[in-house]
């Protein structure tokens, strides 16, 4: 009997762990943050001050959802023409959810 309850909630904790999907299974957080310490950091340290990390943790930031993260990404991306492939905004995506946001899929 207490196998049986033994499986039952392995098996619950497990359908948990699957819900609680990164949404960037693409991305490489360890590249990523090298790539937003490359080239995001300066900037955002010129605009919110300190290491920069505030744009992200502030209460008004405006990224709430996995695809307005990447579309923050690709915009930053477009408007320093930094040149990023989708699969690097993917790496600095998976960086900076990990990190700040910690959104589920």
């Amino acid at each position: 009997m207490l196998k049986l309850l033994f499986y039952s909630i392995l098996l619950g904790l497990s359908v948990g762990i699957a819900h609680a999907a990164d949404p960037f299974p693409q991305g490489d957080a360890v590249i990523g943050k090298a790539m937003v310490e490359k080239n995001c950091i300066a900037c955002h340290a010129s605009r919110f001050g300190g290491d920069g990390s505030e744009i992200y943790t502030r209460e008004d930031h405006r990224v709430k959802s996995p695809p307005a993260l990447i579309a923050q990404i690709r915009s930053c991306n477009t408007n320093l023409g930094l040149k990023w492939f989708e699969d690097e905004e993917l790496h600095v995506a998976s960086y900076l959810n990990k990190t700040y946001y910690k959104f589920e899929k």
